[in-house]
């Protein structure tokens, strides 16, 4: 360790084993030896650290000198409370563009509510005296008792879809919020459907709470690359925090300005509608994710047949859709994935179904925990009872083989089990060398399961 000398400029003074044991009588006091000099260094991590102090201590006195500037050192700390330990390497590089345009699409939303907010308490009667308690009270409750109930029916229905589509839940999330203070602005102009507007527009806002709340809790997995989630997860709390309160300050100040300017409230509430909906997209599409969910093992594995090569986590997200299916208007063909229905319902199938799936499961799947069958143009998959995670990744991207078939063969069934014996498995490995996650397929839950037999009762297809 370097040590510099009590006194003037920052000469090294070399410590020798006699130095400890020199009587300090016998030394000027030009020519004291430190006994000991400790570096303070100070960083959210052992590769990001910088020195801030040298502490020097004789046998009579101790020197502190401080390095860098104070500023500096107290604007290092506040950014701490809103930056995740060990920044940048403790997350992936699209957690910086993403936080972002977030952050300006929050702003938006937090100034535009103030806006609504004003708007809907008008709409309840407050500063009328016309106006009673009892009555703007059961409006307000109704509105909550219907955002909750529609917050409980949306998790019902999408629950397990919205890990699967974290890009395209987080963009839909958004457009319910704006949806929904679309309605608290409407609710002064139409009186007597006021109730109706109310509930419609705490519905939109409750699937915005469980779709939002979802796919925040699956993109702070995505950015923690040293487990770090719940460091993540308190720093844009930290985030949004200071979002809120500069759109709070905003909010209240244009809201002042607009009273009694009820055209003026609407091109302003429109304008930040705009930017709220365009950082949303923006901050969508900095996302790289690298698991695979239906549509992304598309991309991939056609991309790998026609080239043998994979795709990178950037290169598949340039190329992903965000947007709903029915909202997807620049994408006229029909992909391949969505040819394929996961875990079929057995007991749906007709008599001629299960004596082709007889067929299938004596030939062509007989080592295999899941059976494929064609029906109209889509492929079936049927999943066994003791099918683990890599047995669904299997089936899902076998039927994405057999998709691609359909309309260049008639033996699909043959032709597609030959190329996943013949390429699954280096498909698999250029999947794990190019950074994508290959233990589980993100899809929704796959309810129906199934155990067959064939030929002999005793003889079962594992």
């Amino acid at each position: 360790m370097s040590m510099a000398a009590d006194g003037i400029g920052d000469k090294e003074v070399p410590v020798s084993s006699s130095s400890f044991s020199s009587s300090s009588s016998s030394s000027s006091p030009m020519s004291i030896v430190p006994l000991i000099t400790v570096e303070e260094w100070r960083g959210s991590s052992s590769t990001k650290l910088s020195r801030t102090a040298i502490l020097t201590a004789d046998r009579s006195s101790l020197t502190l000198r401080r390095s860098g500037s104070r500023w500096k050192v107290m604007g290092k700390k506040i950014l701490e409370a809103f930056i995740p330990e060990g920044f940048p390497g403790s997350v992936t590089p699209d957690y910086v563009p993403f936080q972002v345009w977030d952050s300006l699409q929050g702003l938006s939303t937090y100034i535009r509510a103030m806006l609504s907010t004003q708007a809907l308490l008008s709409a309840i009667g407050v500063g009328e005296q016309s106006a009673t308690v009892i009555g703007a009270t059961f409006q307000w409750f109704l509105r909550d008792f219907t955002g909750m109930l529609g917050g409980i029916l949306f998790t019902f229905s999408q629950g397990s879809n919205l890990d699967s589509n974290a890009k395209m839940w987080r963009l839909v999330a958004d457009f319910m919020n704006d949806l929904g203070m679309l309605m608290d602005l409407l609710s002064p102009l139409f009186p007597s459907a006021l109730i109706i507007i109310l509930c419609l527009g705490s519905l939109s806002r409750s699937f915005t709470g469980v779709a939002s709340g979802a796919t925040r809790a699956a993109l702070t997995q995505h950015f923690a690359l040293e487990k770090n989630a719940a460091d993540i997860s308190a720093k844009e709390g930290s985030q949004e925090t200071l979002a809120t309160m500069v759109g709070m300050a905003l909010g209240m100040l244009l809201a002042h300005m607009t009273r009694g300017h009820p055209f003026a409230i609407w091109v302003l509430f429109l304008f930040l509608t705009v930017i709220h909906m365009y950082a949303n997209y923006r901050a969508v599409r900095c996302l790289c994710l690298a698991t695979l969910n239906n549509q992304r093992s598309s991309i991939l594995l056609e991309h790998y047949m026609q080239n043998r090569t994979v795709l990178s986590p950037r290169e598949v997200s340039r190329r992903e859709h965000i947007f709903p299916a029915w909202a997807n208007w620049q994408n006229t063909v029909k992909s391949l994935y969505q040819c394929i229905q996961m875990g079929v319902k057995p007991s749906s199938f007709s008599h001629s179904d299960m004596i082709e799936l007889s067929a299938a499961a004596k030939s062509h799947y007989r080592k295999a925990n899941y059976l494929l069958l064609e029906m109209k143009e889509v492929i079936k998959v049927v999943i066994h009872k003791e099918a683990t995670s890599a047995d669904i990744l299997q089936s899902f991207f076998h039927a994405l083989v057999m998709a691609s078939m359909m309309d260049k063969s008639k033996s699909i069934h043959m032709e597609s089990r030959l190329w996943i014996n013949e390429h699954y498995h280096d498909f698999i490995t250029k999947l794990k060398s190019a950074g994508w996650a290959t233990e589980r397929l993100l899809s929704g839950s796959i309810v129906w399961r199934a155990v067959w037999l064939y030929s002999s009762p005793d003889e079962k297809i594992n």
